[in-house]
């Protein structure tokens, strides 16, 4: 009997988020500040949604894409985030085995996308910028759809395939998580038995879902500055360098700090990247593409006048 128990235990054990166990006097403080952040994400990207879908002015390429990419914010900051308050406010740590596997497989559904469509919006800026009188023609919305359902599709299947490695894992007990969400890296630590494969597809999927899109981004905005050279105006050149700004903000702060997360050796380190990761990056997407954007406010001052 007491051998069967210990079995079920090794195959379905339960996890220990530490979270911010450590300053748990400030729980309060962080659910609070955590909060403002999940709520400024979600409201303004409802706003854009629905901005972009009744606005006509803005039923185009870019727009297309960025109504996505706030979609996608929403979704991935709604992985973490309201766990991590439900574990502040009510101390409690455990979570369970399925939703461990859950939520790990939708973290990466969710920043593998963001990847790819960050990418998709960068061939959209090369387009306008290197083929202005063909842009229309080009970037139709069979197009548009062609370079979005790609890159749910393929972040599902990698998704899938890290789950199930994973899955495969052997855990004892009461497994601690050093972070505070089910993150690969701390199971991959945690896990008791040979994790060589996990490794290998997490190094192929790195090359995959990080080093290609960085390729083809730098390869489209290598062709962007040519193009821009050629502009004999400075003023011209500016305005229309300018209209690719906002996407290379998003792009060096979310590659960056993958980068840095990705390179990390230090649990502590992890814990913050992770952190900046999760909340920084939908913020900064937030704001870059709403405070910044000229249609984006003209259509706010329509809706409000």
């Amino acid at each position: 009997m007491g051998g069967e128990e210990d079995t079920n235990v090794t195959l379905w054990p339960r996890f220990y988020l530490f979270a911010f166990s450590t300053f748990e006097n400030q729980s309060i403080i962080i659910v609070t500040v955590v909060l403002l952040i999940y709520l400024i994400v979600l409201s303004g990207n409802l706003l854009i949604i629905s901005l972009i879908s009744i606005e006509p002015r803005l039923h185009t390429p870019m727009y297309f894409f960025l109504c996505n990419l706030s979609a996608l914010d929403i979704m991935y900051v709604s992985t973490t985030l309201p766990k991590l308050m439900y574990i502040c406010l009510t101390g409690d740590h455990i979570v369970s085995y399925a939703s461990c596997m859950a939520q790990m497989y939708w973290y990466h559904v969710f920043a593998d996308t963001e990847c790819f469509l960050l990418t998709s919006m960068a061939i959209d800026r090369y387009v306008a910028v290197c083929f202005p009188l063909h842009y229309s023609l080009i970037m139709s919305k069979q197009v548009c759809v062609l370079l979005v359902f790609p890159a749910w599709f393929m972040s599902s299947i990698s998704a899938s395939i890290i789950t199930y490695l994973t899955y495969n894992l052997t855990f004892f007990g009461l497994v601690d998580i050093r972070n505070f969400f089910c993150d690969l890296k701390a199971l991959v630590m945690a896990s008791i038995s040979d994790t060589t494969s996990l490794k290998t597809y997490i190094i192929v999927g790195a090359i995959f879902v990080g080093v290609v899109p960085s390729c083809l981004i730098l390869a489209s905005y290598a062709r962007i500055i040519h193009t821009v050279l050629k502009i004999k105006s400075s003023v011209g050149r500016w305005k229309t360098f300018s209209s690719c700004s906002s996407h290379i903000t998003i792009v060096i702060v979310y590659f960056g700090s993958a980068m840095c997360l990705y390179l990390s050796n230090s649990v502590e380190e992890d814990v913050i990247l992770s952190m900046m990761f999760d909340t920084l990056v939908p913020t900064l997407n937030l704001l870059v593409y709403s405070l910044r954007n000229k249609d984006i406010i003209m259509a706010i001052q329509k809706i409000i006048h």
